[in-house]
């Protein structure tokens, strides 16, 4: 792996095997180290675990581009093309999303892909994706 700067991530689940089949089964991502209290994941070279822990307060939204974001989120920035099998993989699973995948921002500076899903855990999801990744940061 080239030695470029990954992120750390931890969630809170209340079941890992719930979340070993929507993380490992319907994400697709690869499993590494676990216990009975978390189970380490290859997020795109990043380290992404998933611990259990109780339940948590009332998620907040806020609006984006005529859309209630879910507070706090994480997810990942992708290709075109990773963002369209992955919207199609989980629109195939019968997938509940949050935010349908759609392009936010069009004909703006910064126009995304992008989609919201919960994980069985209640925690937001958000995938996104650039036709160039130029504008990433763009204002």
């Amino acid at each position: 792996m080239p030695d470029i700067p990954r992120f750390h991530l931890a969630m809170p689940v209340d079941d890992l095997d719930a979340a070993r089949r929507f993380y490992g089964e319907t994400l697709g991502l690869e499993q590494g180290r676990s216990s009975d209290t978390w189970i380490d994941w290859n997020l795109h070279g990043h380290q992404f675990v998933t611990h259990l822990a109780p339940k948590k307060s009332e998620r907040v939204h806020n609006p984006v581009d005529g859309h209630d974001v879910p507070v706090p989120h994480f997810g990942l920035v992708l290709t075109v093309d990773e963002f369209t099998k992955l919207a199609g993989k989980l629109q195939e699973a019968g997938t509940k999303f949050v935010i349908e995948p759609y392009v936010r921002f069009k004909g703006e500076p910064g126009e995304q892909w992008t989609m919201f899903l919960l994980d069985p855990a209640g925690n937001a999801l958000e995938f996104k994706a650039f036709a160039d990744d130029s504008q990433v940061f763009a204002v």
